[in-house]
């Protein structure tokens, strides 16, 4: 099966001495997370540093991931599940996988619009518009919207209408605009593409920069990456692009999450409800912010990170994430018939 993949990365870890009817044990958590960047050990180190409580992991693409829980059913190891996109958490709480926490701690520090009854966000990027500074006006896109002007004709570059970032989007656009406007946006951001939908959002900024593009979506998180690297040829990459936060006059700049929640089967449910709660703490949100550069979602936390400092404040669409799962599907059809694949 393809989650034996991912599997394999467990033994470095310790988890593939997990097994069907692993007994509960208070220092002991049991993680399947679908985030796959490095800085996260420190998140981890840490959390066993002040609890005692040690990570046993797996790491995987989050269809595999889910799948293992689902299969492994009420004899499940996994007592938490960690991923990125909302609409990734909506479908695994659409699948059941998820228990209600009841944590005060969680409920007073993630904001409403970013948590449900079954899963937290922990952290944020935002999806922004960039721009060729010597190729396009700024003020041509000021919104999203404003990429299906006609006058931005064979300038758009975006990734696959298929993948999550830009499902999320579409899902926020019909709850804003309606299904059918967002139909029409999506019909005139296709008739604007410079080339077909590929790569990722790092090969949009580059495509921007190089001008093969004019305007491109990207999230915040690729963009600080670029803007805190110390290459030439990066430095120089960046000069060139410009960033704007969309509908900053209407109902703000879309965002997405990384976020988890405690699994139903979940053996070890004290440890598990203490690291979210560790998530949610002040340390990890900076470590998100500085480590990572993704913003924390606890309101007041000081950010070192030049990047995210120099991207700087924004009006953030405070729809529930919790929705978009709503009209992802709606999404997904609308993209398919304006061809955006």
């Amino acid at each position: 099966m393809p989650f034996l993949r991912s599997a394999l990365l467990a033994a470095s870890v310790g988890l593939a001495s997990l097994s069907p009817g692993v007994q509960a044990a208070d220092d002991v958590l049991n993680l399947y997370t679908a985030r796959h960047y490095q800085t996260d050990e420190a998140l981890y180190t840490n959390f066993t540093k002040k609890t005692g409580i040690r990570i046993n992991r797996i790491e995987g693409k989050e269809d595999e991931l889910l799948e293992r829980i689902r299969n492994e059913g009420a004899s499940s190891p996994a007592d938490v599940f960690i991923t990125v996109d909302a609409s990734r958490l909506a479908k695994a709480d659409e699948l059941g996988v998820f228990a209600a926490v009841d944590s005060p701690q969680l409920n007073r520090r993630v904001p409403a619009n970013l948590h449900t009854a079954t899963w937290f966000a922990f952290s944020t990027r935002a999806r922004v518009i960039i721009y060729n500074k010597l190729d396009v006006d700024k003020g041509q896109i000021q919104t999203y919207e404003g990429l299906a002007n006609p006058a931005l004709k064979g300038k758009v570059c975006v990734r696959s209408g298929s993948h999550p970032y830009n499902l999320s989007l579409g899902a926020a656009l019909i709850q804003h605009l309606g299904a059918d406007k967002t139909e029409a946006w999506a019909r005139g951001l296709v008739a604007n593409f410079a080339r077909a939908p590929k790569g990722g959002d790092t090969d949009q900024i580059k495509a921007v920069g190089a001008g093969e593009c004019g305007v491109a979506l990207v999230n915040t998180y690729y963009l600080a990456r670029l803007l805190n690297s110390t290459k030439t040829s990066e430095v120089e990459l960046m000069e060139k692009v410009g960033v704007v936060w969309p509908n900053q006059n209407s109902f703000g700049t879309h965002i997405n999450v990384s976020g988890g929640g405690m699994l139903k089967h979940a053996p070890n449910k004290k440890a598990a409800q203490q690291f979210l709660e560790y998530l949610a703490s002040d340390e990890a949100q900076v470590y998100f912010a500085d480590g990572n550069n993704e913003w924390p979602v606890v309101a007041g936390i000081k950010v070192h990170n030049p990047a995210l400092e120099a991207l700087g404040a924004f009006k953030a669409d405070a729809l529930p994430v919790g929705k978009l799962a709503e009209t992802a599907v709606e999404a997904q059809k609308i993209f398919d018939r304006a061809g955006f694949r």
